[in-house]
Parts: C-alpha cells; sequence; structure tokens
C-alpha cells in the first residue's frame, strides 16, 4: 500500500480564466466571473447572473478538436483535464496503470435541450445524436479515450461533492495499489434545467453573490472543470519537477437531514471536516486555510458557519469562499477548489472572499477580504457540501 498520494498536476477552467494562469491573475486583480446570461437561450437572461466560462461551444471545439455534437460538459472536462495531465509531464505515462475519475451532474443535458426544443415543436424533427448519450458517465468515456486512458474510468455524482469524492476515490485507487496515476476531478455546464431548478428552489441571487456576510441572498450559477493528476510515491520520485503537495486527508460523512437543505446545525459538515483532519493526522490548528463551501445562501453558510466554530473555536485560520469569483459549478465545484488549495500552498495564496460587508451575527469569525501573497501554507482544507447531505472535505498538505 503506496502511503502518500501526491499531485503532480493540475488544470482548470471557469468564468475567471481558460487555465491555471489566467485564473491566477484573475484572483489576484479581483476580477469575478459573474455576469449576464448570454449562451443559454432563457427566460432568465438579463433577469439572474451566471458564471460563465467566456467562450462558446464552437470555440471550446476548436481547441478541444472534439466532433461538434458534443456536450459542453465534455468540451470543458478535456480542456482542464488536459492541462492538468501536461503539466503534469510524466514520464513513461503510457506504461503505468491510469486512470480516470470523473464527477459531473448535468451530463449531456444541454444536448438534450436543445433536441426538445425542436422536437416539441415537429415530432418528426430534432437530432437523435443530442439524446443519446445524455447520461454523466458518457462524458467520462469521450475524456478518458482522448487522454488514452483505458485501464480505469468512472464516473462520481453526488451532487455538489461529486468531484471532491472523486479525488479521494482515487487517492484511495492509489493507496491500495490498484493505479499508478489518476486524473481526477469533474466538470459541469450551465444548463436550462439546473438554473430553473435552482430558481424553483428560489436560493438564487439576483445580484451577484456574497458568501458568508449577513446580508447574502442567495448563490450564482457557475460552470467550468477542474482536474489534479494524482501519482504514488513511486511515480512522483520520477518526475522531473517538484510535486504540488500531497493529499493528507478526506472524508466523507452525511447528515441525512434533507433532500436539498443542509442541517441547521452543520453536522454533516463537521463530521466531514473533523474525519479529514482524523485521516490525516492533524489537528484544527495545523489548518493555515480553509476553502469554504461558502454558496452565499442563507442555509448553507450558516449550516458550515455552525461547523467550523464547533471544530476551530477559539482559534480560526483565515477562510474564504472562491465561489464569490467562479460562482457555483456544481459538480465540478470540489475540484476546481480543490486546484485552488493546491495552488494556495505552491504559491503561498489566500483568497479574498469579494463583496463581504457585514460579519454574520451568529458567527465568532469573518473571511478573508484581501488577496494575500508570500504566506506559508503547510495545511489547506477545502470544503464541498452536497444535495441530500452528502458532505466532503480534503486535506491538502507540503509535501
Amino acid at each position: 500500500m503506496s502511503s502518500s498520494v501526491h499531485i503532480a498536476g493540475v488544470g482548470v477552467i471557469s468564468a475567471i480564466g481558460k487555465n491555471v494562469t489566467e485564473h491566477l491573475s484573475s484572483f489576484e486583480n479581483g476580477k469575478a466571473g459573474m455576469g449576464e446570461i448570454t449562451l443559454l437561450d432563457t427566460i432568465h437572461k438579463g433577469k439572474l447572473p451566471v458564471a460563465e466560462v467566456k467562450l462558446s461551444n464552437g470555440e471550446l471545439i476548436a481547441i478541444t478538436g472534439l466532433p461538434p455534437q458534443t456536450s459542453r460538459t465534455a468540451l470543458l472536462s478535456l480542456v482542464a483535464a488536459r492541462e492538468a495531465l501536461q503539466d503534469a509531464a510524466i514520464p513513461n505515462f503510457e506504461s503505468l496503470r491510469t486512470g480516470f475519475v470523473s464527477a459531473n451532474t448535468v451530463g449531456g443535458m444541454d444536448k438534450s435541450e436543445d433536441f426538445f426544443v425542436d422536437f416539441l415543436a415537429n415530432n418528426n424533427r430534432g437530432k437523435l445524436r443530442n439524446v443519446f448519450d445524455h447520461e454523466c458517465g458518457s462524458k467520462t468515456e469521450i475524456v478518458a479515450d482522448q487522454l488514452g486512458i483505458t485501464d480505469y474510468m468512472t464516473t462520481i455524482s453526488t451532487a455538489c461533492s461529486s468531484s471532491a469524492n472523486a479525488i479521494f476515490y482515487a487517492a484511495r485507487l492509489i493507496k491500495n495499489d490498484l493505479l499508478d496515476v489518476v486524473i481526477a476531478g469533474g466538470t459541469d455546464a450551465l444548463t436550462k434545467f439546473t438554473l430553473n431548478g435552482f430558481n424553483t428552489l428560489m436560493i438564487l441571487d439576483k445580484e451577484f453573490c456574497k458568501p458568508f456576510d449577513e446580508h447574502r441572498e442567495g448563490l450564482n450559477l457557475g460552470e467550468g472543470s477542474g482536474y489534479l493528476v494524482l501519482v504514488s510515491e513511486k511515480v512522483a520520485r520520477t518526475l522531473s519537477k517538484p510535486v504540488y503537495c500531497k493529499l493528507s486527508g478526506y472524508n466523507n460523512s452525511n447528515d441525512a437531514y434533507h433532500q436539498t437543505a443542509s442541517s441547521p446545525d452543520g453536522t454533516g459538515s463537521y463530521l466531514a471536516m473533523k474525519g479529514a483532519l482524523d485521516k490525516s493526522g492533524l489537528k484544527p490548528s495545523d489548518i493555515d486555510y480553509i476553502n469554504l463551501h461558502g454558496t452565499g445562501t442563507p442555509n448553507n453558510d450558516s449550516a458550515e458557519g455552525a461547523a467550523v466554530k464547533r471544530l476551530f473555536d477559539p482559534h480560526y485560520p483565515p477562510m474564504s469562499s472562491t465561489k464569490s469569483y467562479t460562482g457555483h459549478t456544481l459538480g465540478a465545484s470540489g475540484s476546481i477548489e480543490a486546484v485552488f488549495s493546491v495552488l494556495a500552498i505552491k504559491n503561498g495564496i489566500i483568497y479574498p472572499n469579494l463583496r463581504f460587508e457585514t460579519q454574520m451575527s451568529e458567527l465568532p469569525f469573518k473571511p478573508e477580504t484581501k488577496f494575500i501573497k508570500g504566506r506559508q501554507l503547510n495545511h489547506v482544507m477545502s470544503n464541498s457540501f452536497g444535495f441530500g447531505g452528502n458532505c466532503t472535505s480534503l486535506i491538502f498538505s507540503r509535501a
């Protein structure tokens, strides 16, 4: 059994950048990705802000080389997964036991929506190729094929904790000597179905979201993709450059409280964080930064805040929600924010929580509001809490 799992490469695309370099620039310059809807044909255009990737499907097709009928979910996935694999620069990659563990929640829903527009107008119309690979797993297969990965692939869909779960499942595959290298993370594209669904739940903010603010009113939906390349110690020793860090702790817990709401006392959130700390052998005081789940909804931030208070009181590390930049990217959020956590350790960065003004009355702490560079970070926690109470925390540690 491998004793440590290392992070050898990272890749990301979201509303604030097409790659790692662009994301770091956006963070430093306080450049959020929210704006008016431009790509979806929806009745909410001009009414609800979203965080769109600033590339059309045609532009993504040109970048990836995938066929025109490919869903946006898969297009975004391939961009980030390729960047991560190229970043890792693993020698003799083809000779290693490799896997692709990818998460998403919408699958090819964007293409299915296109089909039904034509079909409902005239049931002799509509392109069936837009619905035959609607399911989430087909996106994983498309990208794995492009990456040349045939040893192992699987898809995880546990709502907003999906890609965080993909990452720690990948770590377990390596630790149990089943694979040498795993590209793990997730992807999700904006669709009319998800926008309408979240609007029905009445948890969308009509303005740009403000996580952990006393006057927060909801979240902004976003889209994107993020992947980590996880490697065994044996593979790490063959790399031509230092690894970013290691994945030292992870845990998934479920409070089984409600289909879409977190338990008021944050039971699932607390158990996920505590379990990750126990796995890593660390104490709460060892954590140097928390990337909060921080959606900006009254329920989520209150529950997560209660859990943080219970576990870390009275000494709180710096913390912030990067969803104030990217919006809530659903199944991709855990891995996108894992990438941010890895970059925080490498570059000594603490990200600001944009638009924060008023501390929540029930909490004795508030999020960081300034971009900080040059900070020594040894251990970073990343939280991802999903519908159905599916809560996951990851801990990344300096190697």
